[in-house]
């Protein structure tokens, strides 16, 4: 069974998503301009704050994020909304971190901790919206659940990028891109697995599995909320030597899109174990994708988030080599890094050489899921070792 809450329209610039040719057009050297201009804009004000390897890095993301914005409109959109809130959030700054507390959009929307809080209650009305859509056909609320979830998403980098800018601003020594502590990361992860998801979603043109995704952006929104309030681990503290390396920015977000995409397919596997057999789903789920096109969609999160997972992990060895002086030492980070691995290459070997599919399949991606979060929060909790800086 198939309704309109669970399509949207395909945007014209689809084909650079679904890997076919397409041609650059006005907008697209536009767009490209704007990029090369914040690139220059970057260089002129922030060129100290950077060595060798940093430009080398921001450079490349600069291309990628180039050619994401050229495929696909939506984010080319949430990138400029992102540029224009941040840059805004600077010119209030105004150089000193006393601002945030006098001056009504810092104070209410754009500063860090602000613009965390907006993104924080976003993704839960999101939830909410995506789950009344599912239950009562309303193409409309699956329409806003999209909706608030870019608009979450946006809130959420802005909430980071300012935040690398007011850590600048109480010393240029404690300045560092924010994904050093679980505070930061956390936001990345709402805001990196609510955009992996935003990209299936336009992809396959289904809206109907919203709120099953968007309920693990909202668990690690308590999460989130929890060590803000009882914590305090909003306020911007000095890196740890081990973390004060270029590693950082190119092992921790590629590690976090691994996170994204693995959570994504366990909240699939949840769909597709909820929704029942195709020929007789259960009454309120019957809105969901029938099981095969659920099981596409999780193997293909799955492959990519191995892809990035496994450079994340060798990136990890290098940066342990140059810190520590081995590239593995059998760490518990690490060696639960490697049970996730391992975890997901059997998935991904047993999906394809041997095509499993169905129930079996799906409850395995939940479980990995759990793999996954001892690895993260479970080792930082329980064990200690190299990565003790990262406990709770």
């Amino acid at each position: 069974m198939r309704t309109d809450v669970m399509t949207s329209e395909a945007p014209a610039d689809l084909a650079g998503l679904t890997g076919k040719r397409f041609s650059l057009r006005p907008v697209d050297y536009l767009w490209w301009a704007l990029l090369l201009g914040g690139f220059g804009f970057v260089y002129l004000n922030y060129r100290h704050n950077l060595n060798g390897y940093e430009w080398i890095i921001f450079s490349c993301s600069t291309l990628a994020l180039g050619y994401a914005g050229t495929a696909w409109t939506e984010f080319r959109r949430l990138l400029l909304i992102v540029a224009v809130l941040a840059l805004l959030s600077i010119q209030l700054y105004d150089a000193t971190l006393a601002r945030a507390g006098e001056r009504f959009l810092l104070q209410y929307f754009l500063a860090s901790q602000s613009a965390v809080m907006w993104m924080s209650f976003l993704f839960v009305l999101a939830t909410l919206s995506y789950f009344f859509a599912l239950f009562t056909g309303s193409a409309f609320s699956a329409a806003v659940g999209t909706g608030l979830t870019w608009t979450g998403a946006a809130m959420g980098l802005t909430g980071l990028l300012v935040r690398w800018h007011e850590s600048y601003l109480i010393s240029p020594e404690m300045g560092h891109i924010p994904v050093s502590n679980l505070y930061e990361v956390f936001i990345l992860f709402c805001v990196i697995t609510a955009i992996i998801y935003l990209y299936y979603e336009r992809r396959y043109r289904i809206r109907a599995l919203g709120g099953f995704v968007l309920l693990v952006i909202s668990a690690a929104v308590g999460f989130l909320l929890w060590y803000t309030f009882d914590r305090g681990a909003h306020e911007i503290q000095p890196l740890v030597p081990a973390l004060q390396s270029y590693w950082m920015k190119i092992h921790v977000p590629a590690n976090f899109i691994g996170y994204g995409c693995f959570s994504i397919a366990a909240m699939l596997g949840l769909a597709y174990l909820a929704r029942g057999d195709d020929a007789n789903p259960r009454p309120l789920l019957a809105r969901l994708p029938v099981r095969a096109e659920i099981d596409d969609i999780m193997y293909k999160a799955i492959a990519l988030g191995f892809a990035f997972f496994t450079v994340a992990t060798i990136l990890g060895s290098l940066w342990a080599a140059e810190a520590w002086g081995g590239y593995w030492s059998w760490d518990p980070k690490e060696t639960w890094a490697l049970i996730v691995w391992l975890n997901y290459a059997a998935w991904l070997h047993m999906r394809i050489s041997r095509n499993w599919q169905g129930p079996a399949m799906a409850a395995w991606a939940i479980i990995g899921l759990f793999v996954t979060l001892f690895a993260f929060l479970g080792v930082n909790m329980f064990l200690s070792g190299l990565h003790s800086y990262g406990e709770l």
